[in-house]
């Protein structure tokens, strides 16, 4: 019988913002004059797990992948600190190396590079790191793979094996061990237990409370309630493009997230 869905967080240290986005607007790549991310100012702070719920077309993904590279949209305006300093963010690139991660909702097409080993998906966006004389060495990018199988509890026969012959939590777990390796601090993670069984998810979230106690942050976008309600230190509501409420603490019910949504929709 299930009775605790979600793992506790033990000595709960919530420090100095993070990552802070002002004033964030983007607009549709193929409808220029759509609005799909409205005038939002978020932040998560250090050790935090921060939630962004809605309703589908709310404008989380789409939030997401704006911020992480501008990877989404057009017409991108509004200003990303981290730590306090303005950084900017023109692509990918930039984004990894400000320390910002972003984990798909569609892991097999955006996630991972299916056909190729555990290794050379958890090295690859740190290639740079395993590179002597010209060439990368094969032996030491083994050696870090193996340290976050274990670390992780990644169930596989050895790190060579082909990532996509893995389940779908060990999957994931390959995923956030690359964006760790990569010294990433800020982890967006978009819908990371959806298609994944209960027994792994529990696994996901150990993972998620492991990452915020080392002091990382991690902006978790779900439409999982119970996954917000069971994860999440802080939340805010999206709807329609907007941010139409923050929650915190015990504030964070199903009743108060739905009556926000409600108060805020348009009518007609």
């Amino acid at each position: 019988e299930l009775t605790d869905r979600f793992p506790r967080r033990e000595n709960i240290n919530i420090g100095n913002t993070a990552l802070e986005v002002r004033d964030w607007v983007v607009y549709h790549p193929l409808y220029s004059d759509r609005k799909v991310v409205d005038h939002v100012s978020i932040h998560v702070n250090k050790g935090e797990v921060v939630g962004i719920c809605g309703l589908m077309g709310a404008g989380r993904t789409e939030l997401a992948m704006s911020i992480f590279g501008r990877s989404y949209g057009t017409d991108i305006s509004g200003e990303l600190r981290m730590n306090g300093n303005p950084i900017q963010v023109r692509n990918v690139p930039e984004a990894i190396r400000n320390g910002i991660a972003y984990v798909s909702e569609d892991r097999h097409a955006y996630g991972m590079i299916q056909g190729q080993s555990i290794t050379n998906n958890i090295t690859l966006p740190s290639l740079g790191n395993f590179v002597e004389r010209g060439t990368i060495n094969s032996n030491k990018e083994v050696v870090a793979a193996n340290e976050y199988r274990e670390k992780l509890s990644i169930r596989c026969y050895n790190v060579e094996q082909d990532v996509s012959k893995l389940s779908g939590g060990n999957q994931q777990k390959v995923i956030f061990s690359k964006w760790v390796l990569a010294g990433s601090d800020v982890l967006i993670l978009d819908e990371p237990t959806r298609g994944i069984d209960v027994g792994a998810k529990y696994e996901i979230y150990q993972v998620i409370n492991e990452m915020v106690a080392q002091g990382k942050s991690v902006i978790l976008i779900s439409s999982d309630m119970p996954e917000i309600l069971g994860m999440c230190d802080r939340t805010y509501i999206m709807n329609e493009g907007y941010v139409v409420g923050e929650l915190e603490g015990n504030e964070i019910a199903q009743v108060n997230i739905m009556n926000a949504i409600m108060q805020n929709s348009k009518v007609g």
